[in-house]
């Protein structure tokens, strides 16, 4: 009995054996991060992001709240400013809290005007949660340094405003 488990037992190590060394001349298949990077399949979605319009110059949102509307997690936050002259709003901020985003595409279904996609980018490692709070415009400034953002303009001071810090209307008039 003990000379069959002894040739069971060194059958199994020569099976063992034969497998380790087809794998040894195998071509590894590891990649040495971050010298070397994965290619990134068609459909992989990274964070939403702003894109540019060639045409314009500028981003091609024109600030409709409706990806912000749609967002079941509540992580984007538009702003922008109609100005004088133009047809179109322009936007003038465009923030997206990553720590919420639930990747769901409801904000790049909803753009009517096809001015987000989800980004390539896949390597947003981060300290804090500061570091996940995106300034998308800000970010599209860097790709693109030729965009120049519009200024939302400053909210008029009402007259009355002035009666509050001890004026008088004749003071508050000149």
């Amino acid at each position: 009995m003990k000379l069959k488990e002894v040739a069971t037992g060194f059958a199994s190590l020569l099976v063992g054996l034969r497998v380790t060394l087809a794998q040894f001349f195998k071509p590894g298949v590891t990649v040495h991060y971050p010298h070397e990077s994965l290619k990134m399949p068609p459909r992989y979605r990274g964070h939403i992001e702003l894109v540019f319009d060639e045409e314009t110059g500028k981003p091609a949102c024109i600030a409709c709240k409706l990806c912000e509307k749609a967002c079941p997690s509540d992580c984007i936050a538009v702003e922008g400013v109609k100005p004088e002259g133009k047809g179109r709003k322009v936007v003038t901020e465009y923030r997206l809290d990553f720590t919420k985003c639930s990747l769901c595409a409801a904000c790049v279904e909803a753009c009517k005007s096809e001015a987000i996609r989800f980004s390539r980018e896949y390597n947003l490692a981060g300290r804090s949660k500061e570091d996940f709070l995106m300034d998308l415009l800000a970010r599209l400034e860097v790709e693109h340094p030729q965009l120049q953002r519009e200024k939302p303009a400053p909210p008029a001071e009402k007259p009355e405003a002035k009666h509050h810090r001890g004026e008088t209307g004749k003071e508050a008039a000149a």
